[in-house]
Parts: C-alpha cells; structure tokens; sequence
C-alpha cells in the first residue's frame, strides 16, 4: 500500500491533535533509540512527564501514570486537567521537556507514535476512530496493517469479544450506533496485538446501559492479562473497576491509589464523585 494512499485524512483528529482540531501530527518525525527499562519498573510507566503541545506552555506537570500487566488503570479528573493530553504524551504524540515513557523493560521516549504501536501500544482516540465508510470487517483489517502473519484467529478474538459487531461485520461501520462504533474501535486496536491497551474515554456520548457493557469488555480484556490504561469521564463507575487510579488536578497528580481507597477518601468524594 502506497503511503500516500489516504493523503492526509488522518492528520486532522481534534482528539489527537487537540480539542479545537487545529494543527498537524508531524508523520515524518523519525524515533530516536529505544533504551533499557528500570528495575522495579511497572509494565507501562509514563514517568515525571512535563510538556504541553508544540512551543506553548506546559500542560503536564511532573505526571506520572502506570500501569501492570492484566490490571485496569483509570486516569480521571476534572475538565481541562490534561487526562488526554496526558494518554496522549504516553502514546508520543506530544514531545516530552521532561520525564520519561518505558513500556515492558525499554524506554521508548524517544520513539514516534507509529514506532510505539510497533512496539506494543494500541491507542483508541475518544472521536474519529473508526473508517465510517468502510465495512466493521474491513475496519478491523486495517488494525492488522502492521502485521504479516494470518490474521484470522485474532479476528474471531475479537467477535467472541464484540457478538453485536460481529453480526454487522459486512455492514457499513458508520450505520453502527455509538457503543457498536466504539466497539469496533476497540477491536481494531486489538487487531494489532497490543501489548497495552488505551483508551481515551471509551464511554463519551453512550447509553448508561451500553457504558456498563463496555465496561465488562474492558474487565475481561484486563482479566484476559492485556494491561488496560483509560482516560475515563464517568469516574465513579471506572474506579468501580479500576486496579489503579490517578486523579489529575491542572495537569499534576493530585491522588493515586487503588480505585477502591480512592472512593473512600473523602476529598477525592467531595471533589470529583459528588460526595
């Protein structure tokens, strides 16, 4: 496939590049060397992470987000609190003025988004993450596109995963409604065979009862031992799930533990969980 097949089609996400969707990703910056991990490290890491979006200020401050292997990490707070920004710093889409990312014992900081799915990471952005005029089959084919072995077994994976997506997979994705779209959106990530998997708040715009069905997908995928990492808006009902959780106030840690201690503390109540 020629690079120039889709132009410039996918430079424009406003969930990639920023809320107001101005501005490009630069597709031509190459990655640096990868370097060794550290011991001790979790499997994921974004560690001490400060920087914001091109030479504008500094939105992340000394950030630091983790997650195991098979466990479910929630990254929560309240509006402009850089949640995204800082998925989006984990996934190299923002360059970093300090701090580091290590994914499974190398550090990876220096490496290009498309270099670090290589590597492992499936990014599912929050809009604008399905190929509405192609079919869900075809949409979860483009997901393998880095791969070149047989993709068959990973895709059945996925329709045990998603049965509601499966049925539809000769339709159009574009006809699906919002959780099947995310669904699919979700699969094709999974089509790569991520060694962590985030998500940027896979539940915005969905029904309570189709944010719960998501929600135990996630379960079984974390169980299934894929690390999950998420930005996550509805922040009682990931903590409800969630192994870690991390409270960002203003682009900075303002709480982190278990999502179970964090729903007992009565600032965190207060503030972020209507008491």
């Amino acid at each position: 496939m020629s690079d120039t097949t889709f132009g410039n089609r996918g430079n424009r996400d406003a969930s990639v590049v920023n809320p107001k969707g101005r501005g490009t990703i630069d597709g031509t910056r190459r990655s640096g060397p990868l370097g060794p991990g550290q011991a001790g490290d979790p499997f994921l890491i974004g560690e001490a992470m400060t920087g914001g979006y091109g030479k504008g200020a500094d939105i992340l401050h000394d950030c630091t987000i983790a997650v195991e292997q098979g466990q479910i990490a929630v990254i929560v707070g309240p509006n402009g609190a850089g949640k995204s920004t800082a998925m989006k710093a984990i996934f190299g889409m923002l360059n970093l003025r300090q701090g580091s990312v290590r994914l499974n014992g190398q550090d990876i900081t220096a490496l290009n988004p498309q270099d670090r799915v290589k590597a492992g990471m499936g990014f599912v952005p929050q809009v604008n993450n399905i190929f509405p005029s192609m079919t869900v089959e075809e949409n979860l084919e483009m997901g393998a596109y880095i791969r070149r072995d047989d993709i068959k077994a990973t895709m059945a994976q996925v329709y045990d995963l998603f049965p509601a997506v499966a049925a539809k997979r000769r339709q159009a994705a574009g006809e699906l409604s919002g959780g099947q779209r995310q669904q699919v959106a979700v699969g094709r990530a999974l089509m790569t065979q991520p060694k962590v998997l985030m998500l940027d708040e896979p539940t915005a715009g969905v029904s309570p009862i189709v944010m719960d069905e998501l929600f135990d997908r996630i379960i079984a995928i974390a169980r299934g031992g894929l690390p999950v990492l998420m930005v996550e808006q509805n922040a009682r009902q990931a903590m409800m799930i969630a192994d870690k959780a991390y409270v960002l106030v203003q682009g900075a840690n303002a709480h982190t533990g278990t999502g179970e201690e964090l729903m007992k503390n009565d600032e965190v109540r207060r503030t972020f969980l209507g008491g």
